[in-house]
C-alpha cells in the first residue's frame, strides 16, 4: 500500500478525515521551510502537499502567490525543491504530494521530471492545469515512476467529465469546494456532501476537500463528509504574519495545525 493510501486508511479507521496541508516549498527561505514542514507533520497533518513555486500561480490567490514570490526570491529552484523533500525524507516518511503547473513539469521533460520527483520522495502530483485529455505522457511517466496522481473536480464539473477524472488519478480526488483561487473564506461552500457522494460514485478513490477551510469548525463541517480536509491559506498567512521573527513561524504554524487537526475528528 503507498504511503498515501496508507494516510488515508488510517484515518479512516481512526475515524477522522486526513488532515491534508498546503505550504509552498521554500517559503521564506529553504531552512524555515524544512522547520515549517516538520512542524505540520509533528502535529496532526497526514498529507503534505507542496507548492513548487512558480511565476504565474492561475489557480493560486493572493496570500500564494506571495508565498510563491517569497521562495523565488529567496533562491528556490527546481532543484532545491528536490533538495526540501530529500530533507523531508530524512525526518518522516509522511506522505507529499506535489501541487504544480504543466510548464515546470514540461519544461524539465515530463519522465525526467517525474523520475527525479519519485527519486526524492515525492509520492504523488497534483498538475492544476493539465486536464485527462493532455496528460498521456504525464500519466505515463507517473506510472512508470510510481507516482500517483491527484484529479481536481470542480463545482461545475458535468457528470460525464467527473467519471473521467475519476479514471485517470490514482492517488485521490481534490474537490476544489469553489469556483475561483485559493484563499481563506468566512464559511464553507454549499453543496459539499452533495458534490462528495456524487464523485464517490465514480471511484474508490479517497475525496478530500479544499479551498476557502481556514478554522478549525470548517475542518469539523468538511470533515463529517470527506475523506480528507485540504488547508492551505490560513498556514501560510502564519508565514507571512511572522516574517520578522522567522523563528517562530515553525512554533506558531504547530500550534496552528494542532487546532485545525482537531477539527477532522467525526
Amino acid at each position: 500500500m503507498s504511503r498515501i493510501a496508507q494516510a488515508f486508511s488510517r484515518a479512516r479507521e481512526q475515524n477522522r478525515a486526513a488532515f491534508v496541508a498546503y505550504l509552498c516549498a521554500g517559503d521564506p527561505d529553504f531552512d524555515t521551510s524544512l522547520a515549517a514542514c516538520r512542524a505540520l507533520i509533528d502535529n496532526g497533518v497526514d498529507v503534505l502537499e507542496l507548492g513548487v513555486p512558480f511565476s504565474d500561480p492561475l489557480a493560486d490567490g493572493l496570500t500564494n502567490q506571495l508565498a510563491a514570490q517569497r521562495a523565488l526570491e529567496g533562491g528556490m529552484t527546481a532543484a532545491r525543491v528536490f533538495e526540501l523533500v530529500r530533507k523531508i525524507r530524512e525526518l518522516s516518511e509522511a506522505p507529499v504530494v506535489f501541487y504544480t503547473y504543466y510548464n515546470l513539469v514540461f519544461s524539465n521533460g515530463t519522465d525526467a521530471y517525474v523520475k527525479a520527483a519519485k527519486t526524492a520522495g515525492v509520492d504523488g502530483m497534483l498538475i492544476l492545469d493539465l486536464p485527462p485529455e493532455e496528460g498521456a505522457e504525464f500519466a505515463a511517466a507517473a506510472k512508470a515512476h510510481g507516482v500517483e496522481t491527484v484529479g481536481i473536480v470542480a463545482p461545475t464539473t458535468p457528470e460525464a467529465r467527473i467519471a473521467k477524472i475519476a479514471a485517470a488519478a490514482t492517488g485521490f480526488i481534490y474537490y476544489v469546494s469553489r469556483e475561483g483561487v485559493t484563499g481563506v473564506r468566512d464559511q464553507v461552500a454549499v453543496g459539499i456532501p452533495e458534490a462528495v457522494a456524487r464523485i464517490r460514485a465514480h471511484t474508490k478513490l479517497p475525496v478530500a476537500v479544499g479551498f476557502g477551510i481556514g478554522t478549525r469548525a470548517q475542518v469539523a463541517e468538511v470533515a463529517a463528509h470527506a475523506d480528507g480536509v485540504i488547508v492551505g491559506s490560513v498556514l501560510v498567512n502564519v508565514i507571512k504574519a511572522n516574517l520578522g521573527t522567522r523563528g517562530q513561524i515553525a512554533p506558531a504554524l504547530a500550534a496552528k495545525a494542532a487546532d485545525l487537526a482537531a477539527g477532522t475528528r467525526r
